[in-house]
Parts: structure tokens; sequence; C-alpha cells
């Protein structure tokens, strides 16, 4: 009688987590990979004179496409667009000027039962590049976030090489072309390396690194934009992951229809959104050295980063192996 009880027991303890993740968990795990440490030695690289503040369409920013794809290459993550990492683009803003090539570089995860269902992972790699003799260095924003994605894909790899192979497909989207607005994310979702249709959602990194104002004493929090528009599922399984894992206080201040500042139309997660795919923007808000010279890597909070990270880590772990896919249950009119 007991050992059926505690049978019960165990049984109803994993329909209650929603059965968001294997039976054996293992994602803690693969977590540590997403440490501060690590976090550290690839925004000083990112945001290193040798790149030149990445701006779309420069050799700084070819460069830094270059870095990231023999990381990817060298962690055993495949590429995500056919036997190549980049996936190539013009690079002309609103204003119809042009500035050459860009590449997007893209990871792939491939997953297993459910392998044609995608979750897109993603942060913007570019900058504002150079003016005269400043570099703006962009270590915030977003070689926090592009360091972010780079260790998540590092762990989704290594669990599947060690057998725990996500059930959903991941692909790590480093956008270029975002500072000139959107550019590379808007390609992709216009020529996606795998159908939107089967892309189940999005989870965008933009500047985690950093305290602003309001939160001057806390190192504990991060914005979270979008989470709610499109699938009350999505946040959901997102409050449930901190919950479970990293406790970061969620501050839903800028996730409000009549938000000034209006950051859910502002990073690459809305040309997503715009495709009635759901998602999730992570950021810590704006400071004083933002699209400065003076946003340079020794400023970041690594600790508070890799805490955001891991959150992220965690929220796409369950979205992958959970048995469905994020409800969708509102949707955008297209134009």
């Amino acid at each position: 009688m007991i050992r059926i009880m505690l049978l019960l027991s165990l049984l109803a303890l994993y329909i209650n987590s929603g059965a968001q993740a294997p039976v054996t968990d293992y994602a803690p795990k693969y977590a540590k990979v997403v440490n501060a440490g690590d976090m550290k030695k690839l925004v000083k690289a990112l945001a290193s004179r040798k790149f030149e503040g990445r701006e779309s369409g420069t050799e700084g920013q070819q460069k830094a496409a270059n870095y990231i794809r023999k990381f990817y290459k060298r962690n055993g993550i495949e590429p995500g667009n056919g036997d190549t990492y980049f996936q190539e683009f013009e690079v002309k803003e609103r204003n119809g000027t042009t500035g050459g090539m860009s590449e997007n570089v893209l990871g792939y995860i491939e997953g297993t039962d459910k392998q044609g269902e995608v979750l897109v992972i993603s942060a913007h790699y570019d900058h504002l590049g150079k003016d005269g003799k400043d570099i703006y260095y962009g270590a915030d924003d977003d070689a926090s976030g592009t360091a972010a994605i780079m260790l998540i894909a590092k762990a989704f790899a290594q669990a599947a090489k060690d057998g725990y192979r996500p059930r959903r497909s991941i692909l790590i989207l480093n956008a270029s072309g975002e500072e000139k607005g959107l550019l590379g994310s808007e390609y992709y979702v216009k020529n996606p390396t795998y159908p939107l249709k089967n892309t189940v959602a999005n989870l965008n990194v933009d500047m985690i690194g950093r305290l602003d104002s309001t939160h001057a004493k806390d190192t504990n929090y991060v914005y979270l934009i979008g989470s709610d528009k499109l699938s009350y599922d999505l946040h959901f399984i997102s409050e449930k992951s901190n919950s479970m894992h990293t406790n970061l206080n969620l501050d839903y201040t800028f996730n409000s229809d009549s938000d000034p500042n209006r950051f859910y139309y502002r990073s690459d997660h809305y040309n997503f959104a715009k495709n009635n795919i759901p998602v999730i923007f992570y950021f810590s808000g704006v400071h004083e050295d933002y699209h400065q010279p003076t946003d340079t890597y020794d400023k970041i909070l690594y600790d508070k980063a890799a805490k955001i990270a891991q959150l992220v880590f965690y929220t796409a772990w369950n979205i992958a192996n959970r048995d469905e896919r994020p409800l969708l249950d509102k949707m955008i009119d297209k134009e």
C-alpha cells in the first residue's frame, strides 16, 4: 500500500509539472554550461577593438560573424542553413540607403520525434560600428545577448551529444542588421530556412548585462516583453521555468500596450510576432552607456547576465521537450 501511494504521488507530481520536460530532467546539468565566466570571455571578444563595433556590412561585422561560426563548429552545433552557417542579405535601410552585404549566423540542433517543429532562439550581434576614432563596442547591446545564445546552443549540443537531444529542433539565429531596422530577422522570416508554420516560438535576448535606473540596487531582475501577447500558454511555461529554476524578479512594465517606449516593436522578436509566432523578449532596460562608445565589456554584470541566460535555456528546454507546442490563442491581423 505504501509503495502504491508513493507511485501515485510521483505520478501526480509529474502530471502537475505539465509534462514540460522528459521524466528524467537533465536540464540543470546543462544549464551550468551557461555560466558567467564563459559569458565574459565571449562578450570581451565580441566587444573588442578587433570587431570595430560590428556595424552591418563592414569588415568588423564579418569578422564577428566568422567568430560565431567557428564557435558553433568547434562545439558541435550544426549549420542552420543547409551546409552553411551564413544567411546573406543586402543591408538596405528604410530610407533606401544601402550598405553592402551582411549575414545572419544560424546554428542548429536537430530534434527527435518532433524534429519538424522548430524553436528559434535569437539575438543580434551587430552594433553601431565606428565614428571617427570612437568605437561603439556594444558590450551590452548586444554582445551580452549574443554570448547568451551561443552558450545556450553549446548547452543543447552537449546534451544532444550525451544522448539527451531535444524533441523539437532548435535554431539559433544570430541576426545582423538589427540596429538598421531589424533587417536580418526580417530577412529570415521572409526567407526561413525552416517553415514559419512549424516555428513554435521565438525567444529573443537583447541587452541583459546591465541595470537600469529603476533597478539600481536589484541585480536579480529581467524585463519580459510579449510572453502573453499571442500565447498565454507560453507565458505559463516561462513563469514556471523561472519559479522552478532561476527565481528572477520578472518585471512586465514594458509589456504594457500603453508602454511609451514601445520596446515590443524594437527588437528582432517582433518580426516573428508579426507572423503570429509566440515570442518572449528578455531585456534589462537602457542605461547611461546605451548607444555610446562607453558600452564596454568591463561594465557587464556577468552573474546577472548568466542567470537570465539560464532562464532562457530552461524555458527553451521546456518548450522543446513538452508534448504540445505553445498554444496560440491570439492572432495579429496581417496587413
